[in-house]
């Protein structure tokens, strides 16, 4: 098990608090999805604290056919899952009150339908040490809704920092946050992702330059940037790639290997509050699938590729995850971060 510290009794109690907070009820069906022998441990825990709940759980076991998510491998095509074409599984999956998952659905269409049929599902890739320190809190969920009420009332978000960024997103999209479990029907959530807000940017609607700087995050490379990258935007696209060092020449060959016009887009925007979550966590473990590297307070995640995440049309599998430290973030001028601090009470943990 990742994780040495934890028994296997442990995880599953701490599986079990996750299915309370995900308000699972006697008599409710639960199925865990894996593939091949993938986590077992996982659905072990998540089978047994289900039964201790009064649940009716299923173990739904695909054949393996993805490594996307093991060990050190980031995931380097979104929305390419072991369910594509399997629509049994697919209405099975569908029937279920909730379903924790194991492959990393976000981004398919498959995630998609099971969503729209009302069924909650919940994200466990983390190793368990991780799950364990950054699990949900009441007090972020309350400044994660009002990092929501923020965003859903802007029309513009704007982010800077010193090495040259400025861009401007005309919000076009629902906002979406992350709480880190799912009570509602036909939500999904990532555990742990708690404390993070996100939108997306008008199809056309995005216009500047981010530069990544040094000490910046590279997903899912798991790197941090040795010299600045710089992104230049123009409606909404990524007209060119500059940067000497050779994580620039990296992402530019990333990305054209796709041969996809729309890995040219952009995914989605927004911040991390969680101050449990650290930045400096990559620089000795580099398992998972690096949760706590998007969710850390401060950081602005900065995202290329799809955006139907929130009902856009680009569904192109090339994504690329940046969270960028020391910016300023505002919201129709306001401002909502200075130089990588929260600056809004309500966001903000307390003390």
């Amino acid at each position: 098990m990742s994780g040495t510290s934890f028994s296997q009794s442990m995880f599953t109690e701490l599986c079990e608090r996750m299915l309370r907070l995900c308000k699972l009820q006697p008599g409710e069906s639960l199925v865990l999805l894996s593939q091949g022998q993938e986590r077992a441990e996982y659905v072990d825990a998540f089978l047994t604290a289900g039964q201790r709940l009064g649940a009716s759980v299923m173990h739904l076991r695909l054949p393996y056919s993805s490594s996307a998510t093991m060990g050190e491998v980031g995931v380097w095509t979104v929305g390419k899952t072991p369910l594509a074409g399997n629509q049994p599984a697919i209405d099975v999956l569908k029937r279920a009150d909730m379903v924790v998952e194991t492959l990393f659905l976000l981004f398919s269409d498959e995630l998609t339908e099971i969503q729209a049929a009302g069924t909650r599902i919940l994200t466990c890739i983390e190793p368990v040490d991780v799950l364990a320190r950054l699990f949900p809190t009441d007090e972020l969920r309350l400044r994660t809704d009002a990092a929501v009420e923020a965003l859903t009332a802007a029309r513009t978000l704007r982010f800077t920092n010193r090495a040259g960024t400025d861009v401007t997103y005309r919000i076009g999209y629902p906002v979406k946050a992350q709480y880190g479990y799912v009570d509602q029907p036909g939500q999904w959530d990532h555990w742990p992702s708690g404390g993070m807000v996100l939108t997306c940017g008008a199809d056309d609607g995005i216009d500047g330059r981010v530069v990544v700087d040094r000490g910046d995050i590279l997903l899912p490379f798991k790197q941090y940037v040795h010299d600045p990258i710089e992104f230049v935007i123009e409606s909404g696209r990524i007209v060119r790639i500059g940067g000497d060092g050779f994580q620039a020449e990296l992402i530019r060959q990333y990305i054209e290997d796709f041969d996809d016009p729309d890995a040219y887009g952009l995914s989605h925007i927004g911040w991390g509050l969680d101050e449990r979550a650290k930045w400096a966590a990559l620089a000795t473990d580099s398992r998972g699938h690096g949760m706590e590297l998007r969710a850390f307070s401060g950081n602005v995640l900065f995202s290329t590729g799809p955006n139907d995440l929130v009902g856009g049309p680009n569904h192109t599998g090339c994504h690329l995850d940046i969270p960028m430290r020391g910016c300023d973030l505002f919201l129709d001028e306001e401002p909502i971060i200075v130089e990588g601090e929260v600056v809004v009470d309500a966001m903000r943990p307390a003390g």
